[in-house]
């Protein structure tokens, strides 16, 4: 007993671990949005005000938007926040929830980001071999550098998606799944904030805290289901 104990904190450790990793990861390439509207913002200036264009701006805005949208994968995916078109999974139990994103994983997401992780390389190696520059405008920008982009984004993703896995083993452990990373960190603030208070009796954080988890628990629920 005590040995499935340890080894269900372990797990929950693990996954708090590549969560908090996507989490920041993705934060840090969101910054990329502010770097794309000055860029934007200049050469709109320099087109309408001084006539004078870049020719290689068009190649430099889809590399970083590129960049935001890719990097951003394993973010999106440690929150839940992928895009489901499913009017059945909501009615299922947690456990067949589970069964159902397990078997999609295995038979869909490993072999496909295992093969844009592969492809992606191929593609940076060869792009960097050749010291590739893009052919869409005139002088057109070094790409070797945001071809790069692709077998880490997939990296990245598949982290994530492995710890998605285990977070299906877990559920199909408990019953429950396990909360997320913003969920934890909300019923951390929560606690915090109730602790200290001189105003609320113990039992009146105790009910708090519960009111948090089933909160979380309906927010990620419901985040599944989009």
């Amino acid at each position: 007993m005590a040995g499935l104990f340890c080894i269900r904190m372990n797990s929950e450790r693990l996954l708090r671990a590549i969560d908090r990793f996507s989490y920041w990861s993705g934060k840090a390439f969101a910054w990329l949005i502010v770097a794309l509207t000055l860029v934007v913002s200049v050469e709109v200036f320099k087109r309408y005000i001084l006539n004078a264009p870049t020719a290689w701006i068009f190649d430099f805005n889809n590399m970083l938007y590129g960049t935001l949208f890719m990097m951003c994968g394993a973010y999106t995916l440690a929150l839940g926040a992928h895009v489901r078109a499913d009017f059945v999974y909501t009615y299922l139990r947690p456990r067949t929830q589970a069964v159902l994103d397990l078997t999609l994983y295995l038979l869909f997401f490993l072999p496909g980001i295992l093969a844009l992780i592969y492809a992606g390389y191929g593609y940076a190696a060869d792009s960097w071999s050749i010291g590739e520059h893009s052919t869409i405008t005139a002088e057109g920008p070094p790409v070797y550098h945001f071809k790069t982009v692709i077998p880490i984004a997939g990296a990245l993703v598949m982290i994530q998606g492995l710890a998605e896995i285990l977070r299906c083993i877990s559920c199909l452990r408990s019953g429950v799944w396990p909360a997320r990373l913003e969920d934890v960190e909300e019923i951390d603030v929560v606690e915090e904030q109730l602790a200290r208070s001189e105003f609320v009796d113990d039992e009146s954080r105790r009910a708090a805290i519960e009111v948090a988890h089933q909160r979380t628990r309906r927010d990620d629920s419901e985040r599944r289901d989009r």
